[in-house]
This record gives C-alpha cells, sequence and structure tokens, in this order.
C-alpha cells in the first residue's frame, strides 16, 4: 500500500511540474535589421540577459526589422498587446511625445551617450510622466547627433539645401529644411536604401550609425557634420504584461530598466558612430565638420530658430517646453559628452 501511494504521488508531482517551469514568452519588437548590432548587441543581450537572469521562467522572443510592428506604430503596439515589448523612436508618431523631442533639438548633445544620459534623467525625474501613462518604460536612449548626407554634392551652408528633396527623420527637422527651401520626405529609417536607390531623395539627416546600419554609406557620397538633431529612443512594455508579472519577475525586468541600459545601448551606438565615419573616411567620402555650430555664421541663426520655435509652439500649447529646454541644458552640463 506504501508503495502504490507513493508511486501516486510521484506521478502527480511530475505531471505538475511542467505549468510550474512553464515560461512566460514576451514579445519583443523593433525598427532595426536582424543581424545588426543594435539588434544583437541590445535587443538580443537584453532578451538573453532576461532569461538567464530569470532562470528561464521569462522568454523573449525578438522581432527585429519591422516584422511584429512598423516603426510608426510600435508604441501603439505595444500599448495595444500587439507586442509586449517594444523599441523605436518616439519621433515617429508624430505630435505623440512633445515635450520628449525637446532633447532633439539642436545642440542639446555631442554623443549618444551624452544624449542618452540627459534623456533617461529627464525621464526618472519625472519632466515626461505624462506622455508614458500607458505604457511601462523600460529605457530611453538616443542616435547621438544627425547630420546631412547627400548623393551628388557638398551642403556646405543652409542655402545649398534650397530645391533638395530630403529625408527628415522628424517633422521638427522637417521644419527647419522646409523653411530652407528643402523639400522634406518623412519616413522610417529602414525605407531609406531603396528611396535613395530609387531616386525618391537627393540625401538626408541621420547620425553616422544610421549611416551605416541602413547601408546609406553604399549610396551618398558627401557628408557636412552639422547636428541638426539627436533623435529620442524608447524600449517600453505593456502595462498589464509587466502588472502581471510575479514580484520576482517584476524585479528581474527591473534590473534591466533605467540608466545602467540607457548607457549600454548608448556604448553600442557611440561605437557604430565610430564606425559609421570610419567607413565614410574609408570609401573615399568627403567630409566636413562644422565646428561651434550654434555660433556659427552660416548655421547658427537657423539651428537657434528651430530651439526657439520648438520651444515656443509647445507653450502655446499648454506644455512646459521653456522649462523642459532649460531642464535638459541642466541635464547636458551633468551628462559626460
Amino acid at each position: 500500500m506504501k508503495t502504490i501511494c507513493y508511486a501516486a504521488g510521484l506521478t502527480l508531482g511530475l505531471t505538475a511540474l511542467p505549468s510550474l517551469a512553464q515560461a512566460e514568452t514576451l514579445r519583443l519588437a523593433h525598427v532595426w535589421p536582424g543581424g545588426s548590432k543594435i539588434d544583437t548587441e541590445i535587443f538580443q543581450a537584453w532578451a538573453d540577459s532576461v532569461e538567464e537572469d530569470s532562470d528561464g521562467r521569462l522568454e523573449v522572443q525578438v522581432f527585429p526589422g519591422q516584422t511584429l510592428a512598423k516603426s510608426d506604430a510600435t508604441y501603439e503596439a505595444v500599448v495595444d498587446g500587439i507586442a509586449d515589448i517594444g523599441a523605436t523612436a518616439q519621433g515617429y508618431t508624430s505630435g505623440r511625445f512633445p515635450l520628449t523631442q525637446v532633447i532633439e533639438v539642436p545642440g542639446v548633445s555631442n554623443s549618444s551617450r551624452q544624449g542618452s544620459c540627459v534623456l533617461q534623467k529627464l525621464y526618472d525625474q519625472g519632466d515626461l510622466d505624462q506622455e508614458y501613462s500607458d505604457s511601462h518604460v523600460l529605457f530611453m536612449f538616443t542616435t547621438g547627433p544627425g547630420y546631412l548626407h547627400a548623393k551628388e554634392k557638398l551642403l556646405e551652408k543652409p542655402s545649398d539645401l534650397e530645391g533638395m528633396r530630403l529625408r527628415r527623420p522628424t517633422s521638427l527637422v522637417g521644419d527647419m529644411m522646409e523653411d530652407l527651401g528643402a523639400q522634406p520626405v518623412g519616413m522610417p529609417a529602414p525605407d531609406i536604401y531603396t528611396s535613395l536607390q530609387r531616386g525618391v531623395m537627393d540625401g538626408l539627416s541621420i547620425n553616422w550609425e544610421g549611416a551605416k546600419t541602413f547601408r546609406v554609406n553604399e549610396l551618398v557620397n558627401y557628408h557636412t557634420e552639422v547636428p541638426l538633431y539627436d533623435l529620442a529612443l524608447i524600449a517600453t512594455m505593456n502595462k498589464d504584461d509587466y502588472e502581471n508579472l510575479p514580484d520576482d519577475l517584476q524585479k528581474v525586468v527591473d534590473e534591466h530598466s533605467g540608466m545602467e541600459w540607457s548607457m549600454k545601448a548608448a556604448s553600442v551606438y557611440d561605437g557604430l558612430i565610430e564606425e559609421g565615419r570610419q567607413e565614410a573616411l574609408d570609401a573615399g567620402d568627403e567630409i566636413i565638420t562644422i565646428d561651434n555650430p550654434l555660433q556659427d555664421d552660416d548655421w547658427g541663426p537657423v539651428l537657434k530658430d528651430t530651439i526657439n520655435r520648438y520651444v515656443s509652439d509647445l507653450q502655446e500649447d499648454g506644455l512646459p517646453g521653456a522649462q523642459t529646454y532649460d531642464n535638459v541644458m541642466t541635464l547636458k552640463e551633468s551628462c559626460e559628452s
């Protein structure tokens, strides 16, 4: 009798084991190409670390290159539960994150590390809370300064942009281009290569990492290092998915959030920025650098006007644009370039 009871108990125990060990699967959608360093060294690395630290109880499936959600729909896909986690540029959803995009005005950062530090601190101190009430933010980071790249000619001064069809990353940069007589073309980064190849546009504004990751360097020959923007980026999670996790797994997610992972992402970006610039040099491309751009006789007035207009527009919309910009510039002093 004792043997029979033991066997029955063992059978029941073994039957219960699979449910106890069953992993929670999280789908992570992002816009960068599969196999790129952004994919492997940021998001796949994040997924692997989460799985390891949760002892396999959290399994993260990474969907790169817009395979689960398009660039401009990734944030809403997270909110709606189509993706459990999403990473994208806030500026791809025009008007959705106006205070966040203060980070994108000219002159805020000299590197991804500096821009990411400023943006993460701005979020951590509560300046952006109202813009992210519908998701659980993991970490924020930035691309580093975005420059001008052209196929046929060197853009030495603002008037050289007149009549050109230029890809703009956000509406903020698009307004600047339009004021200079250019024709801004809006599109997410994954669509750039085909558009350049087909002659849909004459050039674009993007950072050196993007020039490498999205193969821009293969199709352009002239580069003007004048910092038009620094694109804000986010990795965020569906609120219900996070809140439904047991406390110990929430802790694992928390330990893969905030400044530590912002800086990890920035480190990858800054490495790629160096690689992208070197790639252009190795190809024999022409590069000019505008030193002290906000004080430059040609570019300074254009860049300052962009800053003043954006802040003023926020104020007119009843948002604390001036205060947020002041906070950004204060944080810049505490963040390494």
